[in-house]
């Protein structure tokens, strides 16, 4: 008799777009912790409390396998993606990289249409902070940041970005957790703005040094102290 998984508090869903709707129950269990790196994603558990069929759960898992916030492992199934301190290093230093460029190119090509997108995308981080979703607000946090490499106006700048994109989606949603106010992400987002519209390079870098770099640090710190994952849902990203 097989044994039954624990639930993690995910609710029934409606019969329309299934597949969208587990992904989204599933990227809000994992921002949140209710599905901690390193475990499995149990697709009989999953429909069960979800109240679908197993096939769109194994469909969403795939979709999130390909966003970077699972990883499949053959005969075993779906894990959530689970990162060691120096998978951060090293994410965080190549973000640096990139994202001081891109804030210097894109204050040099900064536009009025521009600069009220990059307005607007702050206004939506606020707005995303009242609506309880952390699996928006990560999308959102992104698209700030990707919408800065875009003015920057360089192509293989912005494909690099790209491919850092399903690690940098895991990365924000630890960075979720770090505040109690989720009004305080969109803050952190507006002294960078400021600085790129005022157009010195060195302010930009600096800026964007410490909004990346204070993050980088506690989320080292917090990927330290979660738990190590069970022998049977350790994997780790490569």
């Amino acid at each position: 008799m097989r044994t039954m998984s624990p639930p993690v508090g995910l609710p029934a869903l409606a019969a329309t777009d299934l597949v969208g709707q587990v992904a989204r129950a599933l990227t809000l269990a994992i921002l949140q912790g209710r599905l901690p790196p390193g475990s499995k994603v149990v697709e009989a558990g999953i429909a069960r409390e979800l109240g679908v069929s197993r096939a769109p759960v194994r469909e969403a898992a795939r979709l999130l396998e390909s966003q970077g916030l699972l990883v499949a492992s053959p005969r075993r199934g779906f894990f959530v993606r689970q990162f060691a301190a120096d998978d951060i290093d090293d994410i965080f230093d190549l973000r640096l990289c990139v994202e001081r460029h891109a804030g210097v190119l894109a204050a040099r090509k900064l536009t009025p249409a521009t600069r009220d997108a990059l307005r607007r995308q702050i206004d939506v981080l606020h707005q995303t902070a009242n609506l309880d979703d952390p699996a928006r607000q990560v999308e959102e946090d992104y698209r700030f940041h990707r919408l800065i490499c875009e003015i920057a106006g360089n192509r293989r700048l912005l494909r690099l970005f790209d491919d850092l994109a399903s690690e940098l989606r895991m990365v924000i949603g630890l960075i979720g957790r770090l505040y109690d106010d989720p009004h305080e992400i969109a803050r952190t987002h507006e002294p960078v703005l400021a600085a790129i519209e005022q157009g010195h390079p060195e302010r930009i870098v600096a800026h964007i040094d410490y909004h990346i770099g204070h993050a980088w640090r506690e989320v080292a710190k917090l990927v330290r102290e979660i738990p190590p994952a069970t022998a049977g849902g350790k994997i780790r990203s490569v």
